[in-house]
């Protein structure tokens, strides 16, 4: 795989000596011992300005972290299989305001969670299609908080055994209660699972499959995919964090000793055709995931590929969320200034993001600490590549802060 070519910064708009700043930040990063190493990528008008790589990609074998790295981007997946899901849409094989039941019919039977000692509530009205990309279905994770619907996602181990198939796991999550009322608020979410699982019902196809042939196969992202060849696995990027955390005990992670995570039995390189996900599970590079972030950047088209058409795209990364879902909270974090598209964070207030940005800038990121942000006004991508879980740190806003300071015209 050839490196992505990096352009004169200066021929669009960054100071190259303000950019200079990114990369000794990063390896300030990685010297603390806490990041093994650090992939940032950075692209105005679809011409990458800053690629560069602090550390190493495993840190006992020393193998040095570059454009061929391959990453676990568990929630990066998300914005991907969305924008598959569009694709139909676009075929008008759905609408955004139709029932989930019409397509999946065991959620036509869903209960939601009332209360300990209280039976099950009807919802007060279906679950939209929708309320799935804006994560307010009523849908939960199982390790997001400490509640009785949580605990009975984990007693079911969702999302813990690569044999089981997502038709299995979309059956169980239509099987537990909801959480919450359909439409009653944000909340993050193993919505978008189902929405793979809707992809596989109306295509008739295996989500990889489906997922080549609409993204991947026309972006040329050759790197990305719910597996490895073997060819290239010695390329995937060692995890490293800290071990038997659940989010909703974050802070009790901070006294546990950061070490590498054998995180292989549960995102496998190797799987086989029967593992695939959608808010999670998918490998890539960073340059892989510049193609696909420029894409949305240039309203659904990339070097003569159209994925989305303008208004589509457009669609997507405008804010579908009433004021009084906000500000967004992803357990006890909250993402102040966001609104909530069809399936990406929206920036509606930099002021109250407390980071540099245009109102409309869009992105999303992964458990590993993964990130990528799009600016159409300002005609930006970046992505931020690398493999820590229970970060307590802030390189991917150190990133995003040097890549605004470095633009000067």
């Amino acid at each position: 795989m050839s490196a992505t070519t990096v352009v004169a910064a200066d021929s669009l708009g960054f100071d190259p000596r303000r950019l200079a700043r990114i990369r000794p930040r990063m390896q300030q990063y990685v010297d603390s011992g806490n990041f093994a190493g650090i992939t940032t990528l950075l692209a105005r008008r679809g011409r990458v300005v800053h690629f560069e790589h602090a550390g190493v990609r495993d840190k006992s074998t020393q193998a040095p972290l570059d454009a061929s790295t391959v990453f676990r981007i568990y929630s990066m997946t998300k914005p991907i299989v969305c924008a598959a899901l569009m694709t139909l849409y676009e075929e008008a094989r759905f609408h955004l305001f139709e029932p989930l039941a019409k397509y999946l019919p065991p959620f036509a039977k869903v209960k939601v969670w009332n209360g300990e000692g209280r039976p099950l509530a009807d919802p007060l009205r279906p679950i939209l299609i929708r309320d799935l990309f804006t994560h307010t279905a009523g849908l939960t994770y199982n390790f997001l908080e400490d509640t009785p619907v949580s605990a009975m996602y984990q007693e079911a181990g969702l999302s813990s055994r690569p044999s089981d198939t997502l038709e299995f796991i979309v059956a169980e999550l239509a099987r537990l209660p909801l959480a919450y009322q359909p439409g009653s608020r944000w909340h993050y979410s193993m919505s978008i699972d189902v929405l793979a699982h809707l992809i596989q019902v109306l295509s008739g196809r295996p989500l990889q499959d489906f997922l080549e042939e609409r993204i991947f196969l026309p972006l040329g992202m050759a790197a990305t995919g719910f597996s490895v060849p073997a060819h290239t696995r010695a390329n995937v990027a060692a995890m490293y964090g800290r071990a038997d955390i659940a989010f909703h005990t974050f802070t009790q992670a901070l006294n546990k000793p950061l070490g590498p995570l054998d995180v292989a039995p549960t995102y496998p390189a190797d799987n086989t055709s029967t593992w695939a996900r959608g808010g999670s599970g998918l490998f890539s590079t960073a340059s892989d995931y510049f193609r696909f972030a420029q894409m949305l950047l240039n309203r659904g088209q990339l070097d003569g590929a159209r994925i989305l058409s303008p208004a589509v795209a457009e669609l997507m990364h405008t804010n579908h969320l009433p004021s009084n879902m906000l500000p967004l909270m992803i357990g006890i974090l909250p993402f102040l200034g966001y609104g909530f598209g069809l399936g990406s964070r929206v920036l509606l207030s930099p002021a109250e993001s407390c980071l540099p940005g245009s109102v409309g800038e869009f992105g999303w990121g992964g458990a590993a600490n993964t990130y990528y942000w799009v600016d159409p006004k300002m005609e930006i991508v970046g992505v931020f590549m690398t493999q820590l879980m229970y970060n307590i740190e802030f390189p991917r806003q150190d990133f995003q802060v040097l890549a605004y300071q470095a633009l000067v015209a």
